[in-house]
This record gives structure tokens, C-alpha cells and sequence, in this order.
């Protein structure tokens, strides 16, 4: 039988630390949970991922920029795909009300 399980539920107190959350982990897909109460990439760091991310911004505000110069403003019910190896990184994320993120990475057929 499955568990039912409510992504808006937060454990309480919540971390000092980014939680990060599998939901469902395959050889191909892997989906979490990301819940940000302010965290940000740490300055001249960026993400640059093997999988290709489609996130949704569930909860809160946040912004990302790219190594490009081009940055994007989320609030909840936005989406994106962040595609592998476009390097990005967390600018801003909301602490209250806390980011609640769903993430889904995808490993390509290569």
C-alpha cells in the first residue's frame, strides 16, 4: 500500500541548511522536494548539472541567474527547464513564506 505524503508539509523547526528531499529516484529520473528559507549559491559558484532540471516553484519567491547575465524572478506556480550544463545559481529565495520546490533531473539517452 502507498504512503501518502503532503508536499506542502514542513517539518518543524525547519533546518538552518537547504532540505532537500528524494521523492522518487530511478536509473532516469530522479524528483525532490527542495524547501529554501533564504539560502543562495554561494558567491563565484554555480551549479553546472549533468541532468536536465524541469523545477517548479511551489511556494515563495526566488530568483536565479545565469552565467550569462540573464537572471529570472520566480514566484509560485513558475516553471522552467534548465537545461545540462547551462550554469545558474540561486540569488534569492523568500523565508517567509519558505520556497517549497519540486525539481525533477533527467538523465539524457547518451
Amino acid at each position: 500500500m502507498s504512503k501518502i505524503a503532503n508536499i506542502f508539509k514542513l517539518p518543524s523547526p525547519l533546518p538552518s541548511s537547504e532540505l532537500f528531499e528524494s521523492l522518487l529516484s530511478t536509473e532516469k529520473v530522479l524528483i525532490e522536494r527542495i524547501v529554501s528559507t533564504g539560502q543562495i549559491t554561494p558567491p563565484g559558484e554555480w551549479y553546472n548539472q549533468e541532468t536536465d532540471e524541469w523545477v517548479i516553484l511551489l511556494q515563495g519567491k526566488a530568483e536565479l541567474s545565469y552565467e550569462d547575465g540573464k537572471s529570472i524572478f520566480l514566484q509560485a506556480g513558475d516553471y522552467l527547464l534548465i537545461t545540462a550544463h547551462v550554469k545558474h545559481r540561486v540569488e534569492y529565495t523568500s523565508d517567509d513564506p519558505p520556497c517549497i520546490w519540486l525539481a525533477v533531473h533527467i538523465k539524457s539517452n547518451e
